[in-house]
């Protein structure tokens, strides 16, 4: 099936920090010098929600507070069914760019989609209640890919795997490493990842989600900060 590059598309991005209390780092990776997206840049792990992911049995969703946030200003092509589809889209990626594993030992009850076969010989159910909602981002206009990204904070100490072990990663992403907050500048970063620093450097000890979410909205005609707040609105 043919990719319209210039649809935006709905995506998950997983910003891991661990020792969060001492000396704070973060997961991240380098892209290809080849990648249609953000090529060389150092990123967090994430990617482009998958037809199937809404449909993956969850142990459990993310919480009805980042829930509520999460479904504030959605685009037109866009429903309730993005909530469990970016909780899954979420743990695969991680899964899929670091070989860590976000779940609860289980057996599916479900034969497993293609491209969560390796995931479920795990031996774990994903598990989306530790996500925590923190930015969304919608790509500007122009660029190669468009993805309305939506970044998701998580405290290492909910991985079940070998925090250092990322054998079992595809090969998307080099150069996996935790890196310490106050070094990450020094890093080859897109735009938007140093702006999502920010906002994690200045709450990196707070363990509550955030009660207003910071989005970049970047459509045809306009380019505006706003913050989610969780309200139903009318479209």
């Amino acid at each position: 099936m043919s990719i319209d590059k210039t649809a935006i598309r709905n995506a998950a991005t997983v910003i891991v920090v661990r020792d969060r209390d001492t000396n704070p780092a973060i997961l991240m990776g380098q892209r290809g010098a080849k990648a249609a997206f953000m090529p060389n840049k150092v990123v967090f792990p994430g990617g482009a929600v998958d037809p199937g992911d809404a449909h993956i049995p969850l142990a459990a969703p993310i919480s009805d507070f980042c829930g509520t946030r999460l479904l504030e200003d959605l685009r037109a092509d866009t429903n309730a069914s993005i909530l469990p589809a970016l909780a899954a889209a979420a743990i695969r990626e991680l899964w899929e760019e670091t070989g860590l594993i976000l779940g609860r030992p289980g057996t599916w009850a479900v034969t497993p989609p293609a491209d969560w076969e390796s995931y479920a010989a795990t031996g774990h159910v994903p598990d989306a209640q530790a996500l925590q909602f923190v930015f969304r981002a919608i790509t500007p206009p122009g660029r190669p890919r468009r993805f309305d990204a939506r970044f998701f904070l998580l405290d290492a100490e909910e991985i079940v795997s070998d925090l250092d072990d990322f054998s079992a990663a595809c090969e998307e992403l080099s150069h996996l490493q935790w890196i310490p907050i106050k070094d990450v500048r020094g890093f080859d970063l897109p735009f938007i990842t140093e702006v999502v620093l920010a906002e994690i450097e200045a709450r990196i000890t707070d363990r509550t989600p955030p009660e207003a979410v910071p989005f970049f909205r970047n459509d045809d005609e306009e380019s505006l900060f706003m913050r989610l707040h969780g309200r139903t609105q009318d479209h």
